[in-house]
């Protein structure tokens, strides 16, 4: 998922320097539009990036002020620019088979018994939730490839959502440069990538298993059916804490009994879903049976 990046604060009601001012007021009112739109958690300690990155959204928009901009985003005929905001305000970090011990995890123990029932014809369905640029669900297909090259052929799909359309982008055109691919073995990598002008562009029985879709995690979930596992790594921290323990307990009734859920590394479970996700190894959970 995108994510805000670090910055300092300046002190004082007014931040920034140069063209514009970014008072209290507009940073308190660009932290709770985005809160409100996306679930992220913007601090105070951010202003220099607030500033920083909208500074080139005023300039494209050839607004003279900060508050010009929160008026502007605040109205309906702001509803696109908010979704700029938060790609400005957001950067994605992440690359292939991070946090590795989670595909190890998966190869070893979630996907030979859901590989071989597809082998008879079952169905397996796996969420990359904050899939950002298309890492990690590229990382999941590469870890069913190695294990059945034939896949594709197979009733098996990875969904890989994101609120960022850019993102979403990136991850469908499936174009990574060679510093990205570097933890991809190399006999995956020279299977499942073709070179592109300079560049490598993922196999079609690779695409074939991965959707991306936009969707926000504090708005609707359209699907209906139930996953064998579900990844979202790294997002929730960037959430309050109500938030982030309503978006795991939402998870939990779209586990299938005994699937998986995986969460990053500096995320600990806590709230309701505790109740029903089951500690099986490193940030690796395991639903119980039954949700009352």
């Amino acid at each position: 998922m995108a994510r805000p990046e670090a910055d300092r604060n300046d002190a004082g009601g007014r931040h920034g320097s140069g063209e514009f001012i970014l008072t209290d007021s507009d940073f308190a009112t660009i932290a709770k539009i985005l809160h409100d739109d996306s679930g992220i958690l913007l601090l105070p300690s951010k202003s220099n990036l607030v500033y920083s990155r909208l500074a080139k959204r005023l300039r494209v928009l050839g607004l003279g002020s900060f508050k010009e901009y929160c008026g502007f985003i605040a109205g309906a005929e702001g509803a696109s620019e908010r979704m700029s905001m938060l790609a400005a305000l957001t950067t994605n970090v992440t690359h292939f088979f991070r946090e590795n011990h989670h595909f190890e995890h998966l190869k070893a123990h979630v996907l030979p018994p859901l590989l071989a029932a597809a082998k008879q014809g079952g169905r397996v369905r796996i969420w990359s939730a904050g899939c950002s640029n298309g890492h990690e669900p590229y990382s999941i297909a590469l870890t069913i490839l190695s294990m059945m090259p034939e896949a594709a052929d197979r009733d098996i799909k990875i969904l890989a959502t994101d609120i960022d359309p850019n993102v979403i982008a990136f991850g469908r055109a499936g174009l990574y440069d060679e510093a990205t691919l570097e933890a991809v073995p190399k006999a995956l990598k020279q299977r499942w990538f073709t070179p592109s002008a300079g560049e490598f562009e993922v196999s079609e029985p690779m695409r074939e298993l991965v959707s991306f879709r936009e969707l926000n995690l504090i708005g609707d979930w359209p699907m209906r059916g139930t996953f064998n596992a579900i990844f979202c790594r790294n997002v929730t921290i960037y959430f309050d804490q109500p938030t982030r323990e309503k978006i795991w307990n939402r998870f939990c009734k779209y586990i299938e009994p005994d699937g998986w859920f995986f969460m990053g590394h500096s995320e600990r479970l806590t709230g309701p879903a505790a109740k029903h996700l089951a500690y099986e190894g490193t940030t690796s959970y395991r639903r119980g049976k039954s949700i009352a």
